[in-house]
Parts: C-alpha cells; sequence; structure tokens
C-alpha cells in the first residue's frame, strides 16, 4: 500500500532548522551597511529566488556594489553555515527512515542552491534516503511554479495525486495544491507561514515530526 504513494520535502524550515539563518543574513548583510529592512521588504524576499532577493537588496535597498556582490555576499554566509552548521529537525531523521524502511519513494525540492542544497542534506543524514535531490536553480524556475517539484516526482514513479509535497511556506503550498498535490504543512516560522495560513493550505499541519510518527501519516496518505 505504501508503495502506492510518493513523498516530496521541501529542505528548509522542513526537515532542517534552517530558516533563522536565512532571514538573518538579509538582515545581518544590510545592517552591516547601515541599512535597515522593513517588514515589506522582507515580506517581499520571502517568495524570492536567491537572484530576485539580491537584485532587490541591491536595487530596492541599495545594499552591495552590484546583484552578483549581494548574491556572493549571502552565498559566503550559507555555505559556511550549510557545511558546519546547520541541524536536521528533531524527528525530521527518524520520520525520513521510516517511510523508506515501508518502501516510500523521497525526494527533496528545494529553493536552495545546488550545491549548499546537497551539503545539507548529505550534513544531515537524509542523502541515503531520497531518489533526487532538486534544486530550483537546476530547472531556472521558482516555487512559484510545480516544475520543481514535477522533476522532483519524475524520480518516484508516482503521479500527482498519489504524491505528498511538505512544506514550511504558504506559498509553495498554494504552488503544490494548485497542481493537484496532496499537501502536509510543518510550521516553522510566521515568515514562511502563520499556523493558521498553512492549515487553511494543507491536507493536515504538525507542529514538530516528534509528534507525528510516520504510521500516522501512511494512515492519512492512503485513506
Amino acid at each position: 500500500m505504501a508503495e502506492s504513494i510518493g513523498v516530496i520535502f521541501d529542505c528548509d524550515g522542513t526537515l532542517v532548522d534552517s530558516m533563522g539563518a536565512w532571514h538573518d543574513v538579509d538582515r545581518t548583510l544590510a545592517a552591516e551597511a547601515g541599512i535597515a529592512l522593513t517588514q515589506a521588504d522582507a515580506d517581499a524576499i520571502t517568495t524570492m529566488s536567491l537572484p530576485e532577493a539580491s537584485a532587490y537588496l541591491h536595487e530596492q535597498c541599495g545594499l552591495g556594489e552590484s546583484n552578483e556582490a549581494v548574491l556572493d555576499m549571502i552565498f559566503e554566509r550559507m555555505r559556511a553555515f550549510y557545511a558546519n552548521e546547520v541541524e536536521a529537525r528533531p524527528g525530521a531523521l527518524e520520520f525520513v527512515r521510516a517511510l523508506h524502511e515501508q518502501g516510500v519513494p523521497m525526494a527533496v525540492a528545494s529553493s536552495t542552491p545546488a550545491d549548499m542544497l546537497a551539503t545539507c542534506v548529505e550534513r544531515c543524514g537524509f542523502a541515503p534516503y531520497m531518489k533526487a535531490v532538486v534544486s530550483v536553480d537546476d530547472l531556472h524556475t521558482s516555487k512559484r511554479e510545480p516544475a520543481v517539484y514535477d522533476h522532483a516526482r519524475s524520480f518516484l514513479g508516482t503521479d500527482r495525486a498519489h504524491t505528498w509535497g511538505f512544506e514550511d511556506a504558504a506559498y509553495a503550498l498554494d504552488t503544490l495544491r494548485a497542481a493537484g498535490y496532496r499537501t502536509g504543512a510543518i510550521y516553522d516560522n510566521d515568515i514562511s507561514g502563520t499556523r493558521e495560513a498553512l492549515l487553511a493550505r494543507a491536507d493536515f499541519l504538525i507542529s514538530s515530526w516528534e509528534d507525528f510518527p510516520a504510521a500516522d501519516f501512511l494512515t492519512k496518505a492512503t485513506e
């Protein structure tokens, strides 16, 4: 029964505890340059790809000498974070292992650049259980479109109606639902999505992997 479904996980904020680092890097780099980001700036940047965010920070906020310079600054900070600091969210690896033991094919689809994503998935122990690890950069797209999920799903052998996407971001859940995927939301922070916003877009919402045994998910997924 479990073999008939597939699961695609977001990485940052979903499998790993990293969104604080991403949110801080924008503010930290801006603050170091004497620039204070507004809430509107933060809200806009949340839904952007890294090149888009870098362009916004340079063109709208005055950070850096160019769009590319801002992107390089972000990459330098975050590569060090993924190589040395990032950790899995509590219970996430156990959840993934349990699905693997039940024969559920899984993949990661992320907005994180491919090299950082690979480092992160390997460091946190998820790599052996994933059929594919896909970045939006691989497809020159963003999670405002379903292409990255469809590409990840192509490695699973499942159709959209039997593939679950786990996300912590409200806008990504909108994309998944509109494309016909099943959706599970995990709360990380209000910037990515409030509990109310996530629940409105998902088949169910969880606060922690530790509180959600894989057996409970399989029951929901195969009902």
